[in-house]
């Protein structure tokens, strides 16, 4: 079972077991000894009048409550540091195997589901281990324990405890068999219910927008309602299960005094022996009334245990070589040889055959239409994802054979969602390098033409961002983005659509000024607007995910079908014309064409 794989998180904890286990055999020992100390006093002490009996047995009884007591003590004390240990090793455990995760693997378990795992599973199992620790080790001792007892004491009166506790493991047994299916339900309906409300948390905007309040309403109604009918057939378990232990129990005691007395009256039988079988056999209820709670409550554990481990078990694709390869140079050189990439599970490949060189000191751009694969393509190079067929190479060395944490190093990369991280703006620049001093973050700024708006903030670089950098336009999140990877200062840029939120003064201000800033650097430019693009030395087009051109913004004019339509879709005929002369003066002077066919 891929439960038992988490039992090797224990290991820091073995000494803490076992002197849990010591603790635990002293407490049912103790606890197990008390009814017979309590029957000499009744037997001898009390029938016999033999006060010295009450005096030193009384005494003995003291010392072992307390030594019993104490042991409780440090059983409760060691069962806690052991379940949060626990759960916090599996939290770091599971946070670390997420972070390692490529995006294929993200796109297997929703966030809402990581989430849940991450925290609500993992208080499951912390939640049931402690428990699992107080009762389940003591329980089974003080089970067989006060069977044996009782038996020694009044065998003729043995039947009684075997009917309750037949009776007993009956009831655990019916409700285990309904609950188990109920608790896997449960942490899926968990799952749910998060997923809905982040959903419509991060949508809230859009869902005003178009008057669906009511729709999101009914939709987390229905996800709330479905959980909480869950939870109450489960709760209604664990209600029908108390008042049936304590009819056992009562109906046991009812029994025990009924045939004690008429062995008692028979002479069979002393007072203080039927009290003392009495106990016995309500430590033998209480102990598979115990069991019967761990029953109850292991199986969501065990659920919540499997869940956690099919995340740890989960093996990410992406992985560093054995024997990685560090590029002997640093200048930012990209190619890619006949690559092909196709997401699992998909009947098609997204890129089919791609071959270009991206050379230092130049911007190379990719255009297409939606669903093109542009994006895509720039994912491969920092490996969130690994090519079918063909080959990467940065700075002429396969990027498999690198460490991921290298080439990562050598990259700034600004994603077409912008992302910002709850803190402040300094702290989101320097994201890209901890170690940029107050100078180095203001001038990325100032080249991300962010300084502006960040002189306007009453803090400046020490005002607040909040979570996702809602507190910011979408423009503004882009620009922070772009001035952090700035500041890291690498080798290559990629920017996947990192523009598109700007306006044209902003973005043609923020081009000029990066032109001189990555000069001798490798920038990689995803974009929808042919303006952005437009001096970038080569120009990829993709169509469905192949490239049907290369070449500047004028060379592909005459020369690409598809970059002319999305070209003509965005400037003016006069650009278009301008443009379209520029090449042809070209041309010319380099003796491609006639006097004739360039008039």
């Amino acid at each position: 079972m891929k439960t038992l794989k988490l039992l090797k998180y224990f290991a820091p904890y073995k000494w803490f077991l076992i002197l849990m286990l010591i603790l635990t055999y002293g407490q049912t020992t103790a606890t197990l000894a008390l009814p017979d100390y309590m029957a000499r006093i009744i037997n001898q002490g009390i029938v016999g009048q033999d006060s010295n009996v009450i005096f030193s047995n009384g005494l003995i009884m003291l010392l072992i409550a307390l030594f019993g007591g104490a042991c409780m003590v440090g059983v409760g004390y060691l069962a806690s540091k052991v379940a949060t240990g626990f759960a916090m090793r599996l939290r770091d455990e599971i946070f670390t195997k997420v972070e390692s995760f490529s995006l294929l693997e993200f796109n297997t378990f929703s966030t809402a589901s990581l989430i849940t795992r991450c925290t609500n599973d993992i208080q499951q199992i912390q939640t049931v281990l402690g428990m699992l620790l107080r009762l389940a080790l003591m329980a089974p001792f003080m089970g067989v324990g006060a069977i044996i007892k009782a038996y020694q004491l009044a065998p003729s009166m043995a039947w009684i405890m075997a009917i309750a506790i037949g009776t007993l493991i009956l009831i655990i047994a019916t409700l285990f068999i309904t609950a188990i299916p109920k608790f896997t339900q449960l942490q899926k309906l968990v799952d749910r219910l998060n997923l809905v409300t982040r959903e419509i948390l991060t949508g809230l905007r859009v869902i005003r927008a178009f008057n669906t309040e009511s729709y999101e309403e009914a939709k987390f109604k229905n996800a709330n309602q479905d959980l909480t009918d869950v939870n109450l057939f489960v709760n209604r378990l664990m209600v029908i299960m108390q008042p049936a232990m304590m009819l056992i129990l009562n109906l046991t005691s009812i029994a025990v005094v009924w045939v004690g007395a008429q062995q008692i009256n028979m002479g069979s039988l002393q007072i203080g022996d039927m009290l003392a079988f009495m106990q016995y056999a309500m430590q033998a209820i209480f102990a598979f009334l115990m069991i019967s709670i761990i029953f109850i409550m292991v199986p969501r554990a065990s659920v919540s245990a499997e869940r956690v481990a099919e995340v740890l078990d989960t093996e990410a694709t992406i992985k560093d070589p054995k024997r990685p390869i560090k590029a002997p140079l640093n200048k930012g050189l990209v190619e890619f040889k006949d690559v092909t990439f196709g997401y699992a599970g998909a009947e098609e490949p997204v890129l089919h055959h791609l071959n270009f060189t991206a050379v230092p000191g130049e911007t190379t751009a990719f255009v297409g239409s939606t669903g093109s694969g542009k994006s895509t393509l720039v994912n491969l190079i920092p490996r969130f994802y690994d090519v079918t067929d063909g080959t990467i190479l940065v700075d002429e060395v396969n990027v498999r054979d690198m460490r991921q944490e290298d080439l990562r190093a050598r990259i700034g990369y600004v994603s077409q969602k912008a992302v910002l991280f709850s803190g402040n703006v300094e702290d989101n620049i320097k994201y890209g390098d901890p170690k940029a001093t107050r100078d180095e973050v203001s001038h990325a700024a100032e080249i991300a033409q962010a300084s502006d708006f960040i002189g306007q903030l009453e803090d400046g670089l020490e005002s607040p961002i909040s979570q996702g950098g809602a507190n910011v336009s979408g423009g503004q999140k882009q620009r922070l983005a772009i001035a952090r990877a700035l500041a890291k200062k690498p080798e290559i840029y990629i920017f996947d659509d990192s523009f598109s939120s700007l306006d044209f003064k902003t973005d043609a201000n923020l081009r000029k000024a990066l032109e001189k800033e990555t000069k001798g650097k490798t920038v990689l430019i995803v974009a929808q607007r042919i303006s952005t693009i437009i001096q970038a030395e080569k120009i990829v087009v993709l169509e469905a995910g192949s490239i049907v051109g290369q070449g500047t913004h004028s060379e592909l004019l005459r020369t690409c079908a598809v970059y002319r339509e999305i070209a003509s879709s965005q400037l003016s005929e006069a650009e278009l014309a301008r443009a379209l002369s520029e090449t042809d003066d070209q041309a010319y002077q380099g003796g491609q064409l006639s006097t004739g066919e360039a008039l």
